[in-house]
């Protein structure tokens, strides 16, 4: 399989937070400074105390979230203080899908890199991952792209014990002069403007995971981890726009043809106002002509949109609204389908707690009202998608199943395909917690046994079942309601995973190839 990956690409430095120095951080600022953004969070990172202040926020609930940092202030405290105690590693979901594309048998993965340094080229995979230059806008074999991948001249043991050169890091490759010159034969389309006044700097994405029991104390009063998560402190100038690299671009519109799918992602991070006066709307509008542009060559194409935690809600209603019908499929996880409540009209709080009928009733109304072809929903319990079924007679929000019109040979392989691709992104997912790494398929059906189904989500598929009048399916259920099949399946859990982050990248990837090839099988 050959896939595009686009767009946000940067470096995690991940570090482990514990309660003990949340405290101490805490007791560093004046508690006005801090107790008011605890109960009313901002939601982005001006200050060291709305850093604080949102590491504490999600550390008290058991909750994720990303916020962007728009100070250099900031950034450059964060970086002092745990930069050379982080583990670094590959960040952006575009970059954690390509490697576990790469590393799961894609035969080439073709990802969008914003900042090309040495740094941030070494922590791809070595597999099948190709770096479109200019010289090569013809292609390359499977042989030259792991060549190509081989002479990068950075230790990735070093980098994943954080010893990077502080040269490597300020590095950028980008030839600005590229951006404005570039020519694309196939379509002309406006180059995304980069602000002059941002750093040249890699992008660095500060990710504090936390463990579930940890003890810490806010100003005297004592709180316990409900649940293990991550905060991530975002310092991504090129990303915030969605920067695309000019080779990337010309490669993506004359190879189109080629490609069997392509994984976009990274919206989130857009900003409705930028400092130049620019909108979100023109970047938008920008990759939705280059997606069609790669659709009007390549009419079999599957394009897979991954959503983010959204800021801004007015701009992920608008992302979903102009891609909806432009996708193939589209994932999320439970906060982001909760954002979606007034479009959805399902309770929050019953998402929020992974509630499988919520659930299952919220994707199947969201994916009706614009006729999406499949959502997926990625929770931590458990993995919900919703596929368009045309067959059933409606496609109405809510309207009664009508199972009656169905023969069950014509759905039963469709429903083996939806299942056998979800439970392989699921193996994938806890593995990578699990162990922190992709090592092939063989690694994965090795490790996989090894884990342990999540006791909710086995509860969920139980509920899932008398809630839709569902049949059970392998290791899952699957059921009708309107015009949507809903297929489900409990996730896989580690007692002590090695990471929690980026494994909804992860499951999105691995059920995305899966498909692929199921497809190409069928």
């Amino acid at each position: 399989m050959k896939i595009l990956c686009g767009y946000n690409v940067n470096i995690d430095s991940v570090y482990r937070m514990g309660g003990a120095e949340l405290s101490e951080l805490l007791e560093s600022f004046e508690s006005s400074e801090v107790l008011e953004k605890i109960d009313s969070p901002p939601g982005r990172i001006d200050s060291k105390s709305d850093f604080a202040a949102g590491l504490a926020y999600c550390m008290k609930n058991g909750c994720g979230a990303e916020w962007l940092v728009f100070n250099p202030s900031v950034f450059e405290f964060l970086k002092g203080l745990y930069f050379e105690k982080s583990l670094v590693r590959m960040g952006g979901n575009a970059g954690i899908m390509a490697n576990t594309l790469s590393e799961l048998g894609a035969s080439l993965v073709v990802p969008n890199v914003a900042v090309p340094s040495k740094t941030q080229l070494s922590l791809f995979s070595r597999k099948s991952v190709y770096f479109p230059g200019s010289s090569s806008a013809k292609g390359q074999g499977e042989a030259e792209v792991k060549s190509q991948v081989d002479e990068i001249n950075v230790d990735k043991s070093q980098v994943d014990e954080s010893k990077v050169d502080k040269s490597q890091v300020d590095e950028i490759n980008v030839d600005k002069s590229q951006v404005d010159e570039i020519n694309v034969d196939r379509i002309n389309v406006d180059r995304i403007k980069v602000d002059a006044s941002a750093p040249e700097q890699d992008p660095i994405h500060f990710v504090f995971d936390f463990s579930e029991g940890e003890s810490f104390s806010i100003y005297g009063e004592q709180f316990t981890v409900p649940r293990e998560n991550r905060f991530i402190a975002t310092c991504d100038q090129l990303n915030f726009r969605l920067f695309i690299n000019p080779d990337f671009d010309a490669y993506a519109l004359q190879h189109a043809g080629e490609m069997d799918g392509a994984l976009i992602s990274g919206f989130h991070l857009l900003l409705e106002e930028y400092p130049d006066g620019g909108s979100y709307l023109e970047i938008v509008e920008q990759v939705l002509s280059r997606v069609l542009a790669w659709k009007a060559g390549n009419e079999r194409l599957s394009v897979h949109l991954e959503f983010g935690h959204f800021a801004n809600r007015k701009l992920a209603c608008t992302v979903f609204s102009k891609f909806a019908a432009i996708v193939d499929s589209l994932g999320m996880n439970e906060d982001e389908l909760a954002s979606f409540h007034e479009l959805h009209g399902i309770p929050v709080e019953a998402l929020l707690r992974m509630d499988a009928e919520a659930v299952g009733k919220a994707a199947s109304c969201l994916a009706s009202l614009h006729r999406l072809r499949k959502l997926v929903v990625h929770t931590r319990e458990f993995v919900l998608a919703a596929v368009r079924w045309d067959d059933t007679g409606s496609s109405a929000c809510g309207c009664p199943e009508r199972p009656e019109l169905i023969r069950r040979p014509f759905y039963s392989r469709k429903v083996e395909i939806e299942i056998e691709a979800l439970e392989f992104g699921v193996k994938c997912a806890g593995t990578y917690a699990a162990t922190g790494r992709l090592d092939g398929r063989d690694f994965v059906e090795m490790e996989a046994p090894e884990l342990q189904e999540s006791e909710p989500g086995r509860k969920e598929v139980g509920r899932f079942l008398e809630a839709f009048g569902g049949e059970a399916a392998g290791n899952g259920a699957f059921a009708f309601r309107g015009g949507y099949m809903l297929c489900m399946l409990p996730t896989l859990l580690s007692k002590s995973p090695v990471t929690t982050v980026g494994l909804g990248d992860t499951l999105t990837a691995g059920t995305f190839l899966r498909r692929l090839e199921l497809d190409v099988q069928a």
